[in-house]
């Protein structure tokens, strides 16, 4: 008798853990009500940019349900309503906006928080595995100042880009902005978010070089969160191409005279009173005509030159 209650036992057991076994099964191959699911992770409401500014919750019902959607914080606690309770048709769309603010309106503190989604009619609240992370602290960028680089952007692969190292005090994008007029334009924003890199500039703007002349260079990061800081000078730039040491010289009659050219290019070439010739870029040496009058020298490197006024008396 014994035995026959032990074998029953045993084949009791078998038959809950087979019936335990289908049930977990069949909740496996059970689909969630709630698919499509997207979260944006990092936002701060202080970012540059608006796109950077809220948070995104979206995701699609796959059955009729009445819906209620909330913001929680770790505690537990729920900071923003953003959906109050709704029913929606099976295939709805949820599209909402989280701008990092309570309901009481007040900002609520740096951190990471969680959407919370409550089905009533499948009676389920489920806290979304996508957390959100708000981050309203911008990073800072240090480097070397001041510097006072000189670039000749004509390609020739002389002095044509100019390097300076940077740190980071958290993972960003650097940012590399020139002073052009009235405004700082953005002249390299870095790919990658390292903490630390080099800076490059090319002497242009939105793919043009700029003119000859002296420009402000300042240094900025933005984090995944969009927090921007703001602008640091660090160097001033000066663009030339060819730089003559002088823009008018006066000499007598057939007496011989010299010009400063500065330039990066090992050799420049000149023209002057009819002839022409290729030189050693640094000082040039010239002999006045023997006629009084004004000529003009011209002196070049590629398509890029300067002119200087001789005047002989």
């Amino acid at each position: 008798m014994a035995r026959v209650l032990s074998i029953a036992a045993v084949l009791g057991l078998l038959a809950a853990t087979a019936v335990a076994f289908a049930v977990t099964e069949r909740a496996k191959l059970t689909l969630s009500p709630i698919a499509g699911t997207f979260v944006t992770k990092t936002f701060s409401p202080k970012a540059a940019e608006t796109i950077h500014r809220t948070a995104e919750i979206r995701f699609r019902l796959r059955k009729r349900e009445k819906v209620t959607v909330w913001i929680e914080d770790g505690g537990g606690n729920r900071v923003q309503t953003l959906l109050t309770p709704r029913t929606l048709r099976s295939g709805s769309k949820v599209d909402l906006v989280w701008d990092g603010f309570a309901d009481n309106g007040v900002l609520v503190p740096d951190g990471t928080y969680r959407p919370v989604v409550k089905l009533e009619t499948s009676h389920l609240t489920t806290v979304l595995p996508n957390p959100i992370r708000l981050a309203t602290t911008a990073p800072k960028i240090s480097l070397p100042h001041p510097l006072h680089p000189v670039l000749s952007p004509d390609g020739d692969g002389h002095g044509d880009l100019f390097r300076a190292h940077y740190r980071l005090t958290g993972r960003a994008h650097a940012i590399l902005e020139v002073r052009v007029g009235a405004k700082n334009v953005v002249a390299e924003f870095t790919r990658s978010q390292k903490t630390t890199g080099d800076l490059q500039w090319n002497g242009k703007v939105k793919g043009k070089a700029l003119k000859p002349g002296r420009y402000v260079l300042s240094a900025a990061a933005q984090d995944e969160a969009g927090n921007r800081s703001r602008p640091v000078p660090f160097a001033v730039a000066t663009i030339r191409y060819v730089s003559l040491g002088r823009h008018s010289i006066t000499v007598g009659a057939g007496k011989s005279f010299a010009l400063l050219v500065s330039t990066d290019a090992p050799t420049v070439e000149w023209h002057f009173k009819g002839a022409a010739g290729t030189e050693r870029s640094g000082t040039l040496h010239f002999r006045a005509p023997k006629k009084a009058g004004t000529y003009t020298l011209f002196v070049s490197v590629g398509s890029h030159g300067a002119a200087c006024t001789v005047v002989v008396r």
